[in-house]
Protein backbone atom coordinates (compact mmCIF):
# COMPACT_ATOMS: atom_id res chain seq x y z
CA UNK A 1 0.00 0.00 0.00
CA UNK A 2 1.44 3.62 -0.73
CA UNK A 3 0.86 6.93 0.65
CA UNK A 4 -2.23 8.60 1.16
CA UNK A 5 -4.02 10.59 -1.56
CA UNK A 6 -2.43 8.58 -4.60
CA UNK A 7 -4.20 7.11 -6.99
CA UNK A 8 -3.34 3.60 -8.87
CA UNK A 9 -5.75 1.24 -11.35
CA UNK A 10 -7.90 -1.25 -10.03
CA UNK A 11 -6.54 -3.65 -12.81
CA UNK A 12 -3.03 -3.08 -11.81
CA UNK A 13 -4.08 -2.97 -8.20
CA UNK A 14 -5.23 -6.84 -9.18
CA UNK A 15 -1.47 -7.86 -10.58
CA UNK A 16 -0.27 -6.45 -8.01
CA UNK A 17 -1.90 -8.76 -5.40
CA UNK A 18 -1.01 -11.56 -7.85
CA UNK A 19 2.49 -10.76 -7.29
CA UNK A 20 2.36 -10.70 -3.62
CA UNK A 21 0.71 -14.47 -3.87
CA UNK A 22 4.34 -15.70 -5.82
CA UNK A 23 2.40 -15.73 -9.39
CA UNK A 24 5.41 -15.03 -12.03
CA UNK A 25 3.20 -15.93 -15.27
CA UNK A 26 -0.47 -15.73 -16.21
CA UNK A 27 -1.19 -17.70 -19.45
CA UNK A 28 -3.78 -16.74 -22.02
CA UNK A 29 -4.79 -14.63 -25.24
CA UNK A 30 -6.03 -10.83 -25.45
CA UNK A 31 -9.04 -9.95 -25.85
CA UNK A 32 -11.14 -6.79 -26.07
CA UNK A 33 -12.71 -8.15 -22.94
CA UNK A 34 -9.67 -8.36 -21.46
CA UNK A 35 -7.81 -5.29 -22.68
CA UNK A 36 -7.62 -3.41 -19.39
CA UNK A 37 -5.91 -6.63 -17.73
CA UNK A 38 -3.54 -6.39 -20.80
CA UNK A 39 -2.78 -2.90 -19.82
CA UNK A 40 -2.23 -3.80 -16.06
CA UNK A 41 -0.05 -6.62 -16.96
CA UNK A 42 1.74 -4.60 -19.42
CA UNK A 43 2.37 -1.94 -16.73
CA UNK A 44 3.73 -4.81 -14.43
CA UNK A 45 5.76 -6.89 -16.88
CA UNK A 46 9.34 -6.16 -15.08
CA UNK A 47 7.77 -8.60 -12.37
CA UNK A 48 5.07 -10.81 -14.08
CA UNK A 49 4.76 -12.50 -16.94
CA UNK A 50 2.07 -12.75 -19.34
CA UNK A 51 2.57 -15.82 -21.75
CA UNK A 52 0.46 -15.76 -24.80
CA UNK A 53 -0.59 -18.96 -25.57
CA UNK A 54 -2.36 -19.95 -29.03
CA UNK A 55 -5.24 -21.88 -27.79
CA UNK A 56 -6.96 -20.76 -24.10
CA UNK A 57 -7.20 -24.79 -23.24
CA UNK A 58 -3.73 -24.27 -23.49
CA UNK A 59 -3.54 -21.66 -21.15
CA UNK A 60 -5.74 -24.05 -18.82
CA UNK A 61 -3.30 -26.59 -19.11
CA UNK A 62 -0.38 -24.91 -18.45
CA UNK A 63 -1.67 -23.07 -15.11
CA UNK A 64 -2.84 -26.62 -13.70
CA UNK A 65 0.83 -28.41 -14.78
CA UNK A 66 2.29 -25.11 -13.02
CA UNK A 67 0.46 -26.09 -9.93
CA UNK A 68 1.74 -29.76 -10.04
CA UNK A 69 4.80 -28.85 -11.05
CA UNK A 70 5.37 -26.21 -7.89
CA UNK A 71 2.39 -26.49 -5.55
CA UNK A 72 1.88 -22.87 -6.07
CA UNK A 73 -1.25 -21.10 -7.97
CA UNK A 74 -1.43 -21.03 -11.75
CA UNK A 75 -3.34 -18.14 -13.80
CA UNK A 76 -5.11 -18.09 -17.05
CA UNK A 77 -7.28 -16.03 -18.82
CA UNK A 78 -9.99 -16.24 -20.94
CA UNK A 79 -12.35 -13.11 -22.78
CA UNK A 80 -15.97 -13.07 -22.52
CA UNK A 81 -17.58 -16.02 -24.08
CA UNK A 82 -15.45 -18.09 -26.36
CA UNK A 83 -12.65 -17.56 -24.16
CA UNK A 84 -14.18 -18.41 -21.47
CA UNK A 85 -15.60 -21.86 -22.37
CA UNK A 86 -11.98 -22.51 -23.77
CA UNK A 87 -10.46 -22.55 -20.34
CA UNK A 88 -12.80 -25.50 -19.09
CA UNK A 89 -10.76 -28.50 -19.51
CA UNK A 90 -7.05 -27.53 -18.06
CA UNK A 91 -10.06 -26.08 -15.36
CA UNK A 92 -11.77 -29.25 -14.66
CA UNK A 93 -8.19 -31.12 -15.21
CA UNK A 94 -7.01 -28.82 -11.83
CA UNK A 95 -10.12 -29.41 -10.23
CA UNK A 96 -10.19 -33.31 -10.30
CA UNK A 97 -6.45 -33.22 -9.29
CA UNK A 98 -6.99 -30.69 -6.38
CA UNK A 99 -4.81 -28.28 -7.59
CA UNK A 100 -5.21 -24.20 -7.16
CA UNK A 101 -5.86 -22.12 -10.23
CA UNK A 102 -7.48 -18.86 -10.71
CA UNK A 103 -9.38 -18.44 -13.84
CA UNK A 104 -9.95 -14.76 -14.59
CA UNK A 105 -12.99 -13.93 -16.91
CA UNK A 106 -13.40 -10.96 -19.23
CA UNK A 107 -16.86 -9.45 -19.62
CA UNK A 108 -18.20 -6.71 -21.40
CA UNK A 109 -18.35 -3.19 -19.98
CA UNK A 110 -20.57 -2.33 -17.24
CA UNK A 111 -23.03 -0.43 -19.72
CA UNK A 112 -23.30 -3.81 -21.93
CA UNK A 113 -24.31 -6.31 -19.46
CA UNK A 114 -27.48 -7.79 -19.37
CA UNK A 115 -28.02 -6.30 -22.99
CA UNK A 116 -27.41 -9.16 -25.03
CA UNK A 117 -24.05 -7.19 -25.81
CA UNK A 118 -21.69 -8.96 -28.37
CA UNK A 119 -20.03 -11.95 -26.81
CA UNK A 120 -21.83 -11.13 -23.09
CA UNK A 121 -23.38 -14.51 -21.57
CA UNK A 122 -23.95 -15.16 -18.12
CA UNK A 123 -20.67 -17.14 -17.23
CA UNK A 124 -21.33 -17.89 -13.91
CA UNK A 125 -23.60 -20.45 -13.93
CA UNK A 126 -21.22 -22.08 -17.01
CA UNK A 127 -17.78 -21.73 -13.77
CA UNK A 128 -20.26 -23.35 -10.83
CA UNK A 129 -19.56 -26.86 -10.94
CA UNK A 130 -15.69 -26.76 -11.88
CA UNK A 131 -15.05 -23.67 -8.85
CA UNK A 132 -14.77 -23.25 -5.36
CA UNK A 133 -15.01 -20.03 -5.72
CA UNK A 134 -16.60 -18.00 -8.32
CA UNK A 135 -18.08 -14.48 -8.42
CA UNK A 136 -18.48 -11.48 -11.08
CA UNK A 137 -17.20 -7.95 -9.59
CA UNK A 138 -19.86 -5.68 -8.88
CA UNK A 139 -17.68 -2.46 -8.84
CA UNK A 140 -14.17 -1.34 -9.34
CA UNK A 141 -12.92 -0.73 -6.14
CA UNK A 142 -13.54 -4.75 -5.51
CA UNK A 143 -11.40 -5.74 -7.85
CA UNK A 144 -8.50 -6.03 -6.18
CA UNK A 145 -10.36 -7.75 -3.13
CA UNK A 146 -12.12 -10.26 -4.82
CA UNK A 147 -8.47 -11.43 -6.46
CA UNK A 148 -6.79 -11.46 -3.18
CA UNK A 149 -10.30 -13.74 -1.94
CA UNK A 150 -9.75 -15.44 -4.97
CA UNK A 151 -6.71 -16.83 -4.70
CA UNK A 152 -6.22 -17.02 -0.92
CA UNK A 153 -9.48 -19.65 -1.33
CA UNK A 154 -8.14 -21.26 -4.22
CA UNK A 155 -4.99 -22.84 -2.44
CA UNK A 156 -6.71 -23.02 0.58
CA UNK A 157 -9.58 -25.47 -0.72
CA UNK A 158 -7.16 -26.60 -3.14
CA UNK A 159 -9.27 -25.72 -6.22
CA UNK A 160 -10.67 -23.04 -9.26
CA UNK A 161 -11.52 -19.46 -8.56
CA UNK A 162 -13.17 -17.99 -11.12
CA UNK A 163 -13.62 -13.57 -11.46
CA UNK A 164 -15.43 -12.62 -14.24
CA UNK A 165 -14.52 -8.47 -14.25
CA UNK A 166 -16.35 -6.40 -16.61
CA UNK A 167 -13.86 -4.54 -19.07
CA UNK A 168 -13.92 -0.99 -17.97
CA UNK A 169 -13.87 -1.65 -14.61
CA UNK A 170 -9.83 -2.53 -14.61
CA UNK A 171 -8.83 1.13 -15.82
CA UNK A 172 -10.71 2.73 -12.85
CA UNK A 173 -8.25 4.84 -10.50
CA UNK A 174 -8.98 3.80 -6.80
CA UNK A 175 -7.34 5.24 -3.80
CA UNK A 176 -3.95 3.43 -3.07
CA UNK A 177 -5.32 3.03 0.10
CA UNK A 178 -8.59 0.97 -0.46
CA UNK A 179 -6.67 -2.66 -1.29
CA UNK A 180 -4.17 -4.81 0.25
CA UNK A 181 -3.18 -8.26 -0.13
CA UNK A 182 -3.90 -11.31 2.42
CA UNK A 183 -1.04 -13.12 1.18
CA UNK A 184 1.46 -12.61 4.66
CA UNK A 185 -1.30 -13.96 6.91
CA UNK A 186 -1.88 -17.07 4.93
CA UNK A 187 -1.01 -20.35 6.87
CA UNK A 188 -1.60 -23.93 6.04
CA UNK A 189 -3.83 -25.73 7.91
CA UNK A 190 -1.46 -27.90 10.22
CA UNK A 191 -1.44 -31.84 10.30
CA UNK A 192 -3.42 -33.85 12.52
CA UNK A 193 -1.47 -34.74 15.48
CA UNK A 194 -0.72 -39.04 15.13
CA UNK A 195 -3.26 -40.71 17.22
CA UNK A 196 -0.91 -43.28 19.31
CA UNK A 197 -3.80 -45.27 19.95
CA UNK A 198 -4.80 -45.84 15.83
CA UNK A 199 -0.59 -46.25 15.31
CA UNK A 200 -0.07 -49.18 17.84
CA UNK A 201 -3.54 -50.93 16.65
CA UNK A 202 -1.82 -50.66 12.85
CA UNK A 203 1.41 -51.61 14.03
CA UNK A 204 -0.30 -54.62 16.10
CA UNK A 205 -1.74 -55.57 12.53
CA UNK A 206 2.01 -55.40 10.81
CA UNK A 207 3.21 -57.48 13.51
CA UNK A 208 1.35 -60.72 13.03
CA UNK A 209 0.91 -59.78 8.82
CA UNK A 210 2.21 -62.72 6.97
CA UNK A 211 2.20 -60.97 4.12
CA UNK A 212 2.03 -57.22 3.99
CA UNK A 213 1.96 -54.72 1.33
CA UNK A 214 2.75 -51.06 1.35
CA UNK A 215 0.50 -48.82 -1.07
CA UNK A 216 2.00 -45.56 -1.28
CA UNK A 217 -0.04 -42.93 -2.47
CA UNK A 218 0.51 -39.36 -3.86
CA UNK A 219 0.45 -37.75 0.10
CA UNK A 220 3.59 -39.86 0.81
CA UNK A 221 5.68 -37.62 -1.88
CA UNK A 222 8.70 -36.21 -0.03
CA UNK A 223 8.39 -39.21 2.19
CA UNK A 224 9.97 -41.92 0.08
CA UNK A 225 12.82 -42.71 2.46
CA UNK A 226 10.17 -43.37 5.15
CA UNK A 227 8.34 -45.55 3.22
CA UNK A 228 11.42 -47.45 2.03
CA UNK A 229 12.52 -47.69 5.55
CA UNK A 230 9.44 -49.07 7.00
CA UNK A 231 9.52 -51.48 3.72
CA UNK A 232 12.98 -52.46 4.52
CA UNK A 233 12.37 -53.19 8.43
CA UNK A 234 8.61 -54.61 7.83
CA UNK A 235 10.12 -57.11 4.78
CA UNK A 236 6.92 -55.62 3.30
CA UNK A 237 6.97 -54.72 -0.93
CA UNK A 238 5.79 -51.51 -1.97
CA UNK A 239 2.50 -50.76 -4.36
CA UNK A 240 2.16 -46.88 -5.65
CA UNK A 241 -0.43 -44.88 -7.41
CA UNK A 242 0.13 -44.40 -11.26
CA UNK A 243 1.04 -40.69 -10.13
CA UNK A 244 3.53 -41.42 -7.66
CA UNK A 245 6.15 -43.18 -9.28
CA UNK A 246 8.82 -40.23 -8.85
CA UNK A 247 8.78 -40.70 -5.05
CA UNK A 248 10.57 -43.54 -5.32
CA UNK A 249 14.20 -44.51 -7.37
CA UNK A 250 13.20 -46.56 -9.68
CA UNK A 251 15.71 -49.37 -8.89
CA UNK A 252 14.47 -49.76 -5.40
CA UNK A 253 14.49 -53.37 -5.14
CA UNK A 254 11.15 -53.51 -3.43
CA UNK A 255 9.15 -51.45 -5.91
CA UNK A 256 5.93 -53.24 -7.29
CA UNK A 257 4.78 -50.26 -9.53
CA UNK A 258 1.13 -49.68 -9.51
CA UNK A 259 -1.91 -51.58 -10.58
CA UNK A 260 -4.86 -52.08 -12.50
CA UNK A 261 -4.80 -50.08 -16.34
CA UNK A 262 -1.40 -47.57 -15.89
CA UNK A 263 0.53 -50.50 -14.13
CA UNK A 264 3.29 -52.97 -13.43
CA UNK A 265 2.69 -56.49 -13.74
CA UNK A 266 4.11 -57.48 -10.05
CA UNK A 267 1.49 -55.24 -8.31
CA UNK A 268 -1.02 -56.06 -10.41
CA UNK A 269 -0.51 -59.48 -9.07
CA UNK A 270 0.25 -58.39 -4.83
CA UNK A 271 -2.70 -58.06 -3.76
CA UNK A 272 -4.32 -60.75 -4.69
CA UNK A 273 -1.93 -62.66 -2.23
CA UNK A 274 -1.20 -59.81 0.59
CA UNK A 275 -2.91 -60.37 3.64
CA UNK A 276 -2.52 -57.07 5.07
CA UNK A 277 -2.76 -53.66 3.12
CA UNK A 278 -1.01 -50.38 4.40
CA UNK A 279 -2.99 -47.87 2.14
CA UNK A 280 -1.47 -44.58 2.95
CA UNK A 281 -2.48 -41.40 0.88
CA UNK A 282 -4.07 -42.62 -1.90
CA UNK A 283 -7.72 -42.05 -3.14
CA UNK A 284 -7.05 -44.93 -5.81
CA UNK A 285 -9.99 -44.58 -8.01
CA UNK A 286 -9.94 -47.90 -9.71
CA UNK A 287 -10.72 -49.94 -6.25
CA UNK A 288 -13.89 -50.82 -6.78
CA UNK A 289 -13.95 -51.58 -10.38
CA UNK A 290 -10.53 -53.49 -10.45
CA UNK A 291 -11.93 -55.16 -7.07
CA UNK A 292 -8.27 -54.88 -6.41
CA UNK A 293 -8.50 -55.33 -2.25
CA UNK A 294 -10.60 -58.39 -2.73
CA UNK A 295 -8.24 -60.87 -1.06
CA UNK A 296 -7.04 -58.63 1.61
CA UNK A 297 -7.76 -59.77 5.30
CA UNK A 298 -6.57 -56.40 7.25
CA UNK A 299 -6.82 -53.13 5.82
CA UNK A 300 -5.09 -50.25 7.53
CA UNK A 301 -5.93 -46.96 6.01
CA UNK A 302 -3.75 -43.23 6.26
CA UNK A 303 -4.88 -39.99 5.21
CA UNK A 304 -5.07 -36.23 6.17
CA UNK A 305 -8.66 -35.88 4.68
CA UNK A 306 -11.18 -37.27 7.07
CA UNK A 307 -13.69 -37.91 4.03
CA UNK A 308 -11.10 -40.70 2.68
CA UNK A 309 -10.91 -42.99 5.41
CA UNK A 310 -12.85 -46.27 4.82
CA UNK A 311 -13.71 -44.67 0.80
CA UNK A 312 -11.97 -47.16 -0.69
CA UNK A 313 -12.37 -50.48 1.21
CA UNK A 314 -13.72 -51.32 4.42
CA UNK A 315 -11.12 -50.04 7.28
CA UNK A 316 -10.04 -51.98 10.17
CA UNK A 317 -7.88 -49.47 11.62
CA UNK A 318 -7.84 -45.87 10.19
CA UNK A 319 -5.33 -43.18 10.94
CA UNK A 320 -6.24 -39.53 10.05
CA UNK A 321 -2.56 -37.88 9.49
CA UNK A 322 0.11 -36.84 7.59
CA UNK A 323 1.16 -39.82 5.51
CA UNK A 324 4.95 -39.09 6.25
CA UNK A 325 4.55 -38.67 9.72
CA UNK A 326 1.95 -41.69 10.42
CA UNK A 327 4.40 -43.78 8.43
CA UNK A 328 7.58 -42.43 10.70
CA UNK A 329 5.54 -43.47 13.55
CA UNK A 330 4.52 -47.12 12.72
CA UNK A 331 7.95 -47.82 11.41
CA UNK A 332 9.23 -46.94 15.75
CA UNK A 333 7.02 -49.22 16.62
CA UNK A 334 7.29 -52.58 14.38
CA UNK A 335 10.38 -55.06 15.07
CA UNK A 336 12.87 -55.35 12.63
CA UNK A 337 11.86 -59.04 10.63
CA UNK A 338 14.01 -60.98 8.64
CA UNK A 339 13.90 -61.86 4.97
CA UNK A 340 10.84 -64.00 4.72
CA UNK A 341 9.75 -66.46 2.07
CA UNK A 342 7.16 -63.42 0.89
CA UNK A 343 9.26 -60.72 0.94
CA UNK A 344 11.45 -62.87 -1.33
CA UNK A 345 9.10 -64.18 -4.01
CA UNK A 346 7.93 -60.52 -4.34
CA UNK A 347 11.88 -59.44 -4.91
CA UNK A 348 12.12 -62.00 -7.79
CA UNK A 349 8.86 -61.49 -9.52
CA UNK A 350 10.21 -57.61 -9.78
CA UNK A 351 13.39 -58.95 -11.35
CA UNK A 352 11.20 -61.13 -13.41
CA UNK A 353 9.79 -58.01 -14.52
CA UNK A 354 12.60 -55.79 -15.17
CA UNK A 355 14.45 -58.84 -16.81
CA UNK A 356 11.28 -58.52 -19.52
CA UNK A 357 11.52 -54.53 -19.44
CA UNK A 358 15.14 -54.21 -19.84
CA UNK A 359 14.77 -56.90 -23.12
CA UNK A 360 12.29 -54.70 -24.99
CA UNK A 361 14.18 -51.28 -24.11
CA UNK A 362 17.38 -52.64 -25.44
CA UNK A 363 16.35 -54.65 -28.67
CA UNK A 364 18.02 -53.13 -31.66
CA UNK A 365 16.50 -54.98 -34.45
CA UNK A 366 12.69 -55.75 -35.56
CA UNK A 367 10.14 -52.12 -34.96
CA UNK A 368 10.82 -49.58 -33.58
CA UNK A 369 8.34 -49.45 -30.37
CA UNK A 370 7.89 -47.76 -27.45
CA UNK A 371 10.28 -49.05 -25.83
CA UNK A 372 13.47 -48.08 -27.53
CA UNK A 373 12.77 -44.86 -27.18
CA UNK A 374 12.47 -44.91 -23.77
CA UNK A 375 15.49 -46.16 -23.61
CA UNK A 376 17.07 -43.42 -25.60
CA UNK A 377 15.53 -41.01 -23.24
CA UNK A 378 17.29 -42.59 -20.21
CA UNK A 379 20.58 -42.31 -21.74
CA UNK A 380 20.41 -38.82 -22.80
CA UNK A 381 18.10 -37.27 -20.25
CA UNK A 382 19.38 -35.09 -17.00
CA UNK A 383 19.17 -36.39 -13.94
CA UNK A 384 17.02 -34.16 -12.55
CA UNK A 385 14.93 -33.76 -16.02
CA UNK A 386 11.09 -32.90 -15.36
CA UNK A 387 8.36 -34.76 -17.70
CA UNK A 388 4.86 -33.93 -18.60
CA UNK A 389 3.33 -36.81 -19.36
CA UNK A 390 0.09 -36.78 -22.17
CA UNK A 391 -2.46 -39.46 -21.33
CA UNK A 392 -2.96 -42.70 -23.34
CA UNK A 393 -0.15 -45.42 -23.92
CA UNK A 394 2.29 -43.04 -23.54
CA UNK A 395 1.32 -42.64 -19.65
CA UNK A 396 0.88 -46.22 -19.15
CA UNK A 397 4.44 -46.95 -20.70
CA UNK A 398 6.56 -44.28 -18.85
CA UNK A 399 5.66 -45.65 -16.00
CA UNK A 400 7.09 -48.56 -17.27
CA UNK A 401 10.25 -47.46 -18.58
CA UNK A 402 11.25 -44.13 -17.69
CA UNK A 403 13.79 -44.29 -15.06
CA UNK A 404 12.46 -41.88 -12.79
CA UNK A 405 14.31 -41.12 -9.24
CA UNK A 406 13.67 -38.30 -6.63
CA UNK A 407 15.37 -36.04 -8.56
CA UNK A 408 12.83 -35.82 -11.46
CA UNK A 409 9.34 -34.57 -11.58
CA UNK A 410 6.65 -36.92 -13.34
CA UNK A 411 3.42 -35.07 -13.87
CA UNK A 412 -0.12 -35.59 -16.29
CA UNK A 413 -3.61 -34.91 -16.08
CA UNK A 414 -4.18 -37.70 -13.75
CA UNK A 415 -8.35 -38.25 -12.51
CA UNK A 416 -9.27 -36.04 -15.53
CA UNK A 417 -6.68 -38.06 -17.66
CA UNK A 418 -7.30 -35.71 -20.86
CA UNK A 419 -5.69 -35.30 -23.46
CA UNK A 420 -3.23 -32.38 -24.60
CA UNK A 421 -1.68 -31.93 -21.44
CA UNK A 422 1.69 -33.10 -22.17
CA UNK A 423 2.46 -29.75 -24.38
CA UNK A 424 1.11 -27.01 -21.80
CA UNK A 425 2.69 -29.17 -19.08
CA UNK A 426 6.06 -28.73 -20.60
CA UNK A 427 5.53 -25.12 -21.38
CA UNK A 428 4.88 -24.24 -17.63
CA UNK A 429 7.73 -26.71 -16.53
CA UNK A 430 10.32 -24.76 -18.41
CA UNK A 431 8.82 -21.46 -17.21
CA UNK A 432 8.82 -22.25 -13.70
CA UNK A 433 12.54 -24.06 -13.85
CA UNK A 434 14.42 -22.46 -16.41
CA UNK A 435 18.04 -24.65 -15.45
CA UNK A 436 15.97 -27.53 -15.50
CA UNK A 437 15.62 -30.33 -18.54
CA UNK A 438 11.69 -30.49 -19.81
CA UNK A 439 10.26 -33.38 -21.62
CA UNK A 440 6.97 -33.38 -22.79
CA UNK A 441 6.20 -37.17 -23.83
CA UNK A 442 2.83 -37.46 -26.12
CA UNK A 443 1.15 -39.31 -28.70
CA UNK A 444 0.42 -38.55 -31.85
CA UNK A 445 -3.74 -38.01 -31.41
CA UNK A 446 -2.92 -35.95 -28.22
CA UNK A 447 -0.48 -34.21 -29.24
CA UNK A 448 -2.44 -33.14 -32.24
CA UNK A 449 -5.05 -31.21 -30.10
CA UNK A 450 -2.09 -29.14 -29.18
CA UNK A 451 0.53 -29.35 -31.69
CA UNK A 452 0.27 -25.38 -32.34
CA UNK A 453 1.40 -24.06 -29.23
CA UNK A 454 5.14 -25.57 -30.13
CA UNK A 455 5.50 -21.94 -31.37
CA UNK A 456 4.68 -20.80 -27.70
CA UNK A 457 7.91 -21.97 -26.25
CA UNK A 458 9.65 -20.84 -29.23
CA UNK A 459 8.54 -17.57 -28.99
CA UNK A 460 9.00 -17.27 -25.18
CA UNK A 461 11.98 -19.12 -25.44
CA UNK A 462 11.39 -22.14 -23.43
CA UNK A 463 13.65 -24.92 -24.92
CA UNK A 464 11.35 -28.09 -24.50
CA UNK A 465 11.83 -31.40 -26.01
CA UNK A 466 8.93 -32.66 -27.49
CA UNK A 467 9.05 -37.25 -28.24
CA UNK A 468 5.51 -37.83 -30.27
CA UNK A 469 4.74 -41.27 -30.28
CA UNK A 470 3.22 -41.65 -33.78
CA UNK A 471 1.18 -44.63 -34.62
CA UNK A 472 -1.85 -43.15 -36.29
CA UNK A 473 -4.43 -44.34 -33.82
CA UNK A 474 -5.45 -43.70 -30.51
CA UNK A 475 -3.61 -46.84 -28.60
CA UNK A 476 -4.91 -46.73 -25.45
CA UNK A 477 -9.04 -46.45 -27.17
CA UNK A 478 -8.27 -49.10 -29.45
CA UNK A 479 -6.74 -51.37 -26.27
CA UNK A 480 -10.19 -51.04 -24.80
CA UNK A 481 -12.41 -51.56 -27.97
CA UNK A 482 -10.17 -54.57 -28.32
CA UNK A 483 -11.30 -55.57 -24.70
CA UNK A 484 -15.09 -54.59 -24.87
CA UNK A 485 -16.41 -54.05 -28.77
CA UNK A 486 -17.01 -56.26 -31.61
CA UNK A 487 -14.42 -54.42 -34.16
CA UNK A 488 -12.03 -50.83 -33.96
CA UNK A 489 -13.84 -48.18 -35.03
CA UNK A 490 -13.15 -44.45 -35.30
CA UNK A 491 -9.42 -44.94 -33.44
CA UNK A 492 -7.12 -44.97 -36.54
CA UNK A 493 -5.94 -41.81 -38.42
CA UNK A 494 -3.68 -40.38 -41.22
CA UNK A 495 0.03 -40.10 -40.67
CA UNK A 496 1.39 -36.20 -40.26
CA UNK A 497 4.60 -35.18 -40.67
CA UNK A 498 4.67 -33.18 -36.73
CA UNK A 499 8.66 -32.71 -37.87
CA UNK A 500 7.96 -30.27 -40.53
CA UNK A 501 5.23 -28.35 -38.24
CA UNK A 502 7.84 -28.13 -35.43
CA UNK A 503 10.21 -26.40 -38.29
CA UNK A 504 7.34 -24.44 -39.78
CA UNK A 505 6.82 -22.73 -35.73
CA UNK A 506 10.54 -22.32 -35.64
CA UNK A 507 11.59 -25.29 -33.41
CA UNK A 508 13.66 -27.83 -34.56
CA UNK A 509 12.31 -31.46 -36.11
CA UNK A 510 13.84 -34.90 -36.20
CA UNK A 511 11.76 -37.99 -37.66
CA UNK A 512 12.95 -41.34 -36.32
CA UNK A 513 11.58 -44.75 -38.01
CA UNK A 514 14.47 -47.44 -36.78
CA UNK A 515 15.64 -48.14 -33.59
CA UNK A 516 19.23 -47.39 -34.97
CA UNK A 517 18.72 -43.76 -35.63
CA UNK A 518 17.80 -43.16 -31.63
CA UNK A 519 20.83 -42.52 -29.90
CA UNK A 520 22.22 -40.18 -32.53
CA UNK A 521 18.68 -38.28 -33.10
CA UNK A 522 18.73 -37.94 -29.08
CA UNK A 523 21.77 -36.70 -28.43
CA UNK A 524 21.47 -34.50 -31.14
CA UNK A 525 18.12 -33.03 -29.71
CA UNK A 526 20.01 -32.47 -26.37
CA UNK A 527 22.52 -30.69 -28.15
CA UNK A 528 19.87 -28.78 -29.42
CA UNK A 529 18.08 -28.09 -26.67
CA UNK A 530 21.20 -26.88 -24.31
CA UNK A 531 21.88 -24.20 -26.97
CA UNK A 532 18.41 -22.70 -26.24
CA UNK A 533 16.52 -24.50 -29.48
CA UNK A 534 12.46 -26.01 -28.39
CA UNK A 535 12.76 -29.06 -30.55
CA UNK A 536 10.60 -32.11 -31.19
CA UNK A 537 11.52 -35.56 -32.01
CA UNK A 538 8.68 -37.83 -34.03
CA UNK A 539 9.26 -41.48 -33.51
CA UNK A 540 7.55 -43.69 -35.80
CA UNK A 541 6.67 -46.25 -33.48
CA UNK A 542 4.41 -49.56 -34.50
CA UNK A 543 0.86 -50.27 -33.32
CA UNK A 544 2.07 -53.38 -31.01
CA UNK A 545 -0.07 -52.91 -27.94
CA UNK A 546 1.63 -52.66 -24.48
CA UNK A 547 1.49 -55.80 -22.42
CA UNK A 548 -2.37 -55.23 -20.75
CA UNK A 549 -0.94 -56.01 -17.25
CA UNK A 550 -4.60 -55.56 -15.59
CA UNK A 551 -5.27 -58.54 -17.61
CA UNK A 552 -2.47 -61.24 -17.42
CA UNK A 553 -2.82 -64.49 -18.66
CA UNK A 554 0.13 -65.97 -16.96
CA UNK A 555 -1.51 -68.22 -14.10
CA UNK A 556 -1.97 -71.85 -14.69
CA UNK A 557 -4.74 -71.72 -12.16
CA UNK A 558 -6.76 -69.22 -14.15
CA UNK A 559 -5.55 -70.03 -18.10
CA UNK A 560 -4.83 -73.15 -20.08
CA UNK A 561 -1.28 -73.52 -21.41
CA UNK A 562 -2.41 -72.60 -25.03
CA UNK A 563 -3.66 -69.13 -23.47
CA UNK A 564 -0.72 -68.77 -21.63
CA UNK A 565 1.64 -69.83 -24.66
CA UNK A 566 -0.52 -66.87 -26.88
CA UNK A 567 -0.63 -64.34 -24.83
CA UNK A 568 3.47 -64.40 -24.14
CA UNK A 569 4.34 -64.65 -27.87
CA UNK A 570 1.91 -61.51 -29.01
CA UNK A 571 3.47 -59.32 -25.92
CA UNK A 572 7.08 -60.82 -26.01
CA UNK A 573 6.92 -61.94 -22.76
CA UNK A 574 8.37 -65.71 -23.24
CA UNK A 575 10.44 -64.92 -19.55
CA UNK A 576 7.15 -64.00 -17.27
CA UNK A 577 5.84 -66.01 -14.77
CA UNK A 578 3.43 -65.77 -12.55
CA UNK A 579 3.77 -64.37 -8.98
CA UNK A 580 2.51 -67.94 -7.87
CA UNK A 581 5.76 -69.51 -9.31
CA UNK A 582 7.76 -67.40 -7.33
CA UNK A 583 5.73 -68.34 -3.87
CA UNK A 584 5.93 -71.81 -4.99
CA UNK A 585 9.70 -71.87 -5.33
CA UNK A 586 9.41 -69.95 -1.22
CA UNK A 587 7.19 -72.98 0.00
CA UNK A 588 4.16 -70.66 -0.07
CA UNK A 589 0.89 -71.31 -1.61
CA UNK A 590 -1.18 -69.40 -4.14
CA UNK A 591 -4.64 -67.87 -3.13
CA UNK A 592 -5.42 -67.96 -7.07
CA UNK A 593 -4.51 -71.83 -6.74
CA UNK A 594 -6.71 -72.54 -3.46
CA UNK A 595 -9.54 -70.85 -5.29
CA UNK A 596 -9.32 -72.95 -8.63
Amino acid sequence: MSDKGKKIEAGVAAVKVLESWGVKHVYGIPAGSLNSWMDALNKEKESIQFIQVRHEEVGALAASMHAKFTGEIGVALGSAGPGATHLMNGLYDAREDHVPVLAIIGQRSEREINMDAFQEMNQNPVFADVAVYNRRVAYPEQLPKIIDEAVRTAIAKKGVAAVEVPVDYGWVEIDDTDWYSSANAYRNYLYPAVDEKDIDEAAALLEQAKRPVIYAGIGTRGNGDAVMELSQKLKAPVAVSGINYDTFPHDFEALLGSAYRVSRKPAVEVFDEADVVLFAGSNYPFAEVSDTFKHTKKFIQIDIDPQKLGKRHKTDVAILADAGDAIRAITKKISEKPETSWYRANLNNIKNWKTYTDKLEQKTDGELQFYQVYNAINQVADENALYSVDVGDTTQTSVRHLHLTPKNMWRTSALFATMGNGLPGAIAAKADFPDRQAWNLAGDGAFAMVMQDIVTAVQYELPVINVVFSNTQYGFIKDEQEDTNHDYYGVFFNEVDFAKIAEAQGAVGYTVTEISQLKKVFEKAVEDEKAGRTVLIDVKISRDRPLPAEALKLEPALYSKEEIQAFKERFEAEELEPLSYFLQKEGLESNLQQEK
